[in-house]
């Protein structure tokens, strides 16, 4: 919320209480200084602050377990090449961290969480910036307040939230000292880091600790302890709004619960802590139906719902532990600038379904040491005569893919192909090759851990990975190297890993489409096929 939302609030006293801390905060630790306007340099620009409120929830059970209070600068009003230059910083893959979840079960390691207490400000700021006294704003002991916002700005002497580039400034400083300490980083995923044989992954100011040793993960936070502000979270348990619980039987699930019941209420059908009377539903969307852009239909124009945050929030749930939703999500998510009555009954329908699995989420359950990818296409599925003036993105196919480590899933997509496939054969290639992108620095990821020294299983293995396909032309062209008429197009954009197959680090198989996991990414399937997937 902005502060005038926050205090209209029940509960803005505790709103109220959480600024005047955030303030505190960041005087004691001299995050800023005073600085007279009448000194200003000639030019300079005096950047307005937002106030960011909200409650901060436990992920599994939703209740309030503080009122967070966070003071910005308004990233809005800055101007490239006076504010800042680069803005890009980096954060760890949920491929990444699920791979190093699924090592953790398997070796049954040992899992830390690490919180930097206001991160962005443990950097030094990049170059001079002046903010505006933010509301509420008082100095203890001088009778400074925000009333002489017109006598005196803040100059920032350390990184603040809400500029452009603070991330990139916090991410820069956090390196650079993990490189001091003895902290390797991965030459695959930017945000992972090793000391020893533990295994460290930033996603900003959130971090996991996982590792075999317990001495060597508690002597890490002692040393991070002394070179940064950290708050020690013990066990992995709430990451990203993520609830992950280690059950009795040795497996990991990841859940979220809190978020899923979000969604419902934003919808209508969850009121006074209940479910009303809509049904639940056993699939995310109807097989029968192809979402179109419905050019002619009724304007949905936000009756009911936010239909814009609705789907942010199912993206998300989506990309964390709903692998099963994803088809119906992406199909909802490409009418977000004019959605239609017809689009919002779609999000309804997979609110629907996830009303009967709101509890449900990923469980990782560790087989043999193995990748194995499954990928999919549906050639130009998507197509439909009476939109295709208006909307010639119909004609592209919808691709789909499942990476999956030790049988536990690592990455998924579904999405929309960025060019126009002449066949189904073609179709199926560039979901292959596309898959391929994503699953060979996990493999690479995996060399470089052993590498390290990280004991990924009890004696030295090759690294393969099986690669499932049910069209047997897109495997024939992966497996020989052909120039024929209909596909010598396919450049070396597409052909980029056939020598991993000819090395023998991918291996190639046909699978029937009914055994095709991926089958369910690639367009909305009935009951028995769906949970077949």
């Amino acid at each position: 919320m902005y502060y005038h939302q926050a205090m209209k609030q029940p509960d803005r006293e505790k709103f109220i209480e959480a600024i005047e801390k955030e303030l505190q905060g960041h005087y004691k630790e001299g995050n800023y200084e005073l600085f007279p306007r009448a000194k200003l340099p000639k030019g300079a620009l005096v950047l307005p602050h937002v106030w960011q409120l909200r409650r901060k929830r436990v992920t599994k059970t939703g209740e309030i377990s503080k009122w967070k209070a966070r003071v910005c600068i308004d990233g809005s009003k800055q101007k490239q090449g006076i504010h800042y230059e680069e803005t890009y910083a980096p954060v760890v893959s949920w491929g990444a961290t699920r791979f190093f979840l699924t090592l953790a079960t398997i070796n049954k390691w040992r899992t830390r969480q690490l919180d930097f207490v206001m991160a962005f400000t443990q950097a030094d700021v990049e170059r001079d910036l002046y903010m505006e006294l933010p509301k509420n704003f008082s100095i203890p002991g001088t009778k400074i307040t925000y009333a002489d916002k017109d006598k005196y700005v803040l100059k920032l002497v350390k990184n603040l939230y809400g500029q452009k580039q603070a991330g990139k400034v916090w991410y820069d400083h956090l390196k650079d000292k993990l490189t001091k300490l003895g902290f390797i980083q991965s030459k695959f995923d930017e945000c992972v880091f090793y000391y020893g044989t533990t295994v460290f992954l930033v996603y900003t100011d959130d971090t996991i600790l996982v590792g075999p040793d317990e001495k060597e993960i508690e002597k890490i936070v002692n040393t991070l302890s002394k070179n940064f502000k950290v708050e020690d979270q013990g066990d992995l348990s709430d990451y990203l709004g993520v609830n992950i619980e280690r059950r009795k039987d040795g497996k990991i699930e990841m859940t979220q619960p809190t978020l899923t019941l979000s969604i419902l209420k934003d919808v209508g059908l969850w009121e006074n802590g209940k479910k009303n009377q809509a049904t639940s539903r056993t699939t995310p969307a109807y097989s029968t139906t192809i979402l179109t852009s419905d050019e002619g239909g009724e304007d949905f124009k936000d009756k009911d719902f936010n239909y814009r945050q609705v789907i942010g929030k199912l993206l998300y749930l989506e990309k964390s532990t709903r692998p099963d939703i994803a088809c119906a999500v992406h199909q909802c998510a490409r009418y977000c600038n004019a959605p239609k009555v017809s689009h919002a009954q779609a999000v309804k329908r997979i609110c629907r379904y996830l009303l009967g699995t709101r509890e449900k989420g990923l469980i990782f359950d560790p087989k043999e040491d193995s990748f194995d990818c499954w990928e999919d296409a549906s050639h130009a599925s998507e197509w439909n005569s009476s939109s295709a003036m208006n909307d010639p993105n119909t004609a592209r196919s919808r691709m789909g893919y499942t990476i999956c480590y030790a049988g536990c899933p690592m990455i998924w997509a579904s999405k929309m192909q960025t060019e126009i496939a002449l066949s189904s054969t073609e179709a199926e290639y560039i979901a292959l090759s596309q898959s391929m992108r994503e699953v060979l620095p996990i493999m690479w990821l995996l060399e470089e851990a052993q590498e390290r020294g990280i004991k990924i299983n009890a004696k030295p293995c090759k690294v393969h990975c099986k690669v499932f396909e049910d069209n047997e032309g897109a495997i024939e062209i992966a497996k020989v190297p052909k120039m024929r008429p209909r596909t010598k197009h396919l450049n070396i954009k597409y052909h980029h890993f056939r020598e991993e197959v000819k090395k023998g680090t991918v291996s190639i198989y046909h699978v029937t489409t009914g055994e095709q996991m991926a089958d369910m990414l690639t367009k909305p399937l009935d009951e028995n096929l769906f949970e077949s997937s």
